[in-house]
């Protein structure tokens, strides 16, 4: 069966298109483009999707996404972050490997492939460890995990230590053509709960240093200026981290470098920890409302190529502690494109064909996916949004199991209203 996206407002960043107009689906890809013949529409074999006065977009791919599942099943699976990542438009997400075990060989690997292939259809391509068990060791056997469908290596949630050994995964990764994910953060500066700094002084909690981040980043900068290896920064918060990125941007005039930061760390700062709501504990930590502006104008500027969303999901138990004891991390899936949308689009920062690079096209070239974009030929992975009519964040209504968002009870625009990985769909509100 055919299907026509009839009517909506097409952007697609890979050609600068903003326009209304048809897409014509078959077998899984975009055949056509453009105002669809009306004995077509009225064939009984054409499904119609009307999408008049809505977003049509190029599926949401994040890079940054922590599905749990194996050994956290309590926290999250693949299953219900597929159903998830397909309610906040997400079509493609890649998965850290800080799971139980480590995605640190094959047999994890298609593990992970295994129980996609049995949830709703969106795409979840697995991260590998860069060391065995992400114990700072050796390394992982990259090469095995390749052949197996990983799309990058990282040791997400840790920092490999040894810049030795971080160099040699960089230069094992590279002939492989796929990225290192870094996780920027000295743990000898860090150990505490919150931004350093007078609101962690005046709310009584040991606080992290931006330096604990940007002394990795400027070493993995500079190690990927070195071997040539395609470094992507994740998480990024720091007003220094945006210019040490420039700097190896502009400066050294590095193509191999890319980074990402997620919509609380645009949107969000340190002085809303004052209610010790754990829910707003993340690692990286909220940072200054100095840092919040740098994002902004990182993402502006180019400096940031990517929105990601960290997604990390707990149990409500996990959370429900004091601020200092529980597990930093806040889910995402479910509402980055309307935080997005809302904070940077509707607030003039970004365009929506901007916005779309950051959280499509961008991220479809750091992992050499077809995906991204909104050609005849490509993948039919898109996301219909209404982005008129503002709603209300509300964790209860999540298909997530986790619920831990600061962002509840806060108006936003931009909801999905389907979403189609290959032409199925795979979410319709």
């Amino acid at each position: 069966m055919k299907k026509v996206v009839r009517g909506g407002l097409v952007v697609n960043p890979s050609t600068k298109q903003e326009e209304i107009t048809d897409l014509l689906i078959e077998d899984g890809v975009i055949i056509a483009i453009g105002e669809v013949d009306a004995n077509l529409l009225e064939d009984a074999d054409t499904q119609v999707i009307e999408a008049a006065g809505k977003l049509v977009v190029p599926g949401l791919i994040d890079l940054h996404v922590h599905l749990r599942e194996p050994g956290f099943e309590h926290k999250e699976t693949i299953e219900s972050g597929c159903q998830a990542a397909a309610r906040g438009g997400v079509t493609t997400m890649c998965c850290m490997p800080n799971t139980n075990p480590v995605i640190d060989n094959e047999c994890v690997v298609e593990y992970i492939n295994t129980m996609t292939r049995r949830a709703n259809g969106v795409k979840v391509l697995p991260v590998g460890s860069i060391t065995k068990g992400l114990e700072g060791e050796s390394l992982s056997n990259i090469g095995k995990m390749r052949e197996h469908g990983i799309c990058a290596i990282s040791e997400d949630g840790k920092t490999v230590a040894d810049a030795g050994l971080m160099k040699k995964g960089m230069s094992y990764a590279k002939p492989f053509k796929i990225p290192i994910f870094s996780h920027t953060e000295d743990r000898a500066l860090s150990g505490g709960a919150m931004n350093a700094g007078v609101n962690a002084q005046r709310f009584g909690i040991k606080g992290i240093g931006s330096d604990s981040e940007e002394v990795i980043v400027a070493r993995d900068i500079i190690l990927a200026r070195t071997t040539g290896a395609h470094l992507h920064l994740s998480h990024m918060s720091t007003k220094g981290s945006a210019d040490l990125i420039e700097m190896g941007k502009k400066v050294w005039g590095m193509t191999n470098l890319t980074a990402e930061t997620a919509p609380h760390y645009f949107i969000l700062d340190d002085s809303i920890v004052g209610d010790y709501d754990s829910n707003k504990k993340m690692s990286p930590p909220l940072r200054t409302s100095e840092d919040v502006e740098a994002m902004k104008s990182a993402l502006k500027s180019g400096v940031i190529d990517v929105i990601a969303t960290d997604h990390a999901p707990h149990h409500y138990d996990e959370k429900n502690v004091e601020f200092e004891k529980a597990p930093f991390g806040i889910v995402g899936l479910e509402t980055s494109f309307a935080l997005s949308y809302t904070h940077l689009v509707r607030a003039g920062v970004l365009t929506i064909l901007e916005l779309m690079e950051k959280m499509s096209y961008n991220p479809a070239k750091i992992i050499n996916s077809p995906a991204g974009r909104l050609e005849v030929g490509a993948p039919a992975d898109i996301t219909i949004i209404e982005v008129d009519t503002p709603y209300i964040i509300d964790s209860k209504n999540f298909v997530s199991k986790g619920k831990n968002t600061p962002f509840n009870g806060m108006e936003v625009y931009g909801e999905v209203q389907m979403t189609l990985v290959e032409g199925q769909i795979v979410y319709q509100k």
